[in-house]
């Protein structure tokens, strides 16, 4: 490394670093005004509208640009989404391109802070080990569907992106009982520089929120890729048997994934 060059830790790297979390965390606080001191009083329409300019702009600080395929398939009625699921940023990429209800783990609702919010944001939270529990959860979203639209990650862990593991059938059903279309949604992050498939958003393992926020800010060179895929044969009402919309779902999603490392 010649002597002109900056070192790793110079003052003008820790001073955008440091800056970028002043960032981070004042947008936070005003996200969290707002659910104290507007949704109470909002319709659901304001809602959405606060909640995808937010999610617009906390890509933005992170420095990950938003992309999006296939958007006009969707319906204008309540539909169930299957996503396969890399990284907490999946949520507020999705809500970016247009709000969603959500389907989360319940290690989720106890986040500090994005625990709170994911909950009045109406977040439904299951306990992935406890099959009754999803039943139930499975009827609640149902419920849900009857009027708006909802987002499950099937899979029931995040990954890295590369591949997909098997879906869980279990809240499919809330489609079969709602009698909502399902559509697929396959979630990719790439390098905005080379393009290739990137792992810096990927929250897997052990570890935890912040360490996570910490290597996104650090990189900043992101675009998250969402394309979304239609039900088999295009048809809505192919199939009422969740085992049966899990598994197109999933093979939906994998073979887009595979498809995307093809054209790389």
């Amino acid at each position: 490394m010649s002597q002109n060059q900056p070192s790793k830790h110079s003052p003008v790297q820790f001073g955008a670093t440091a800056w970028s979390w002043v960032l981070v965390w004042s947008h936070v606080i005003a996200g969290l005004a707002t659910l104290f001191f507007q949704f109470p009083f909002a319709t659901q329409e304001t809602k959405n509208t606060h909640i995808q300019k937010w999610s617009k702009r906390l890509l933005s600080i992170f420095g990950i640009e938003l992309r999006f395929r296939n958007p006009e398939i969707l319906p204008t009625t309540p539909y169930l989404l299957a996503s396969n699921h890399i990284s907490w940023m999946d949520i507020h990429a999705i809500n970016a391109f247009k709000p969603i209800r959500f389907v989360a783990k319940s290690d989720v609702e106890g986040w500090p802070i994005f625990g709170w919010m994911a909950k009045q944001l109406g977040t439904v939270f299951i306990k992935r080990d406890n099959s009754r529990h999803g039943r139930h959860v499975a009827n609640e979203v149902a419920k849900v569907l009857k009027t708006q639209s909802v987002c499950i990650f099937p899979e029931g862990t995040s990954t890295v992106g590369e591949g997909i593991l098997p879906f869980k059938p279990n809240l499919f059903e809330s489609a079969v009982i709602a009698q909502a279309p399902v559509y697929s949604l396959a979630i990719a992050y790439r390098s905005l520089v080379s393009g290739e498939r990137c792992e810096v958003a990927a929250f897997v393992g052990d570890m935890g929120l912040l360490e996570s926020m910490a290597r996104i800010l650090k990189d900043r060179k992101l675009v998250v890729e969402l394309t979304f895929l239609p039900p088999s044969g295009a048809s809505p009402e192919a199939s009422k048997d969740r085992k049966w919309l899990a598994l197109h779902s999933q093979e939906a999603i994998s073979n887009q994934l595979k498809g995307n490392q093809l054209l790389m």
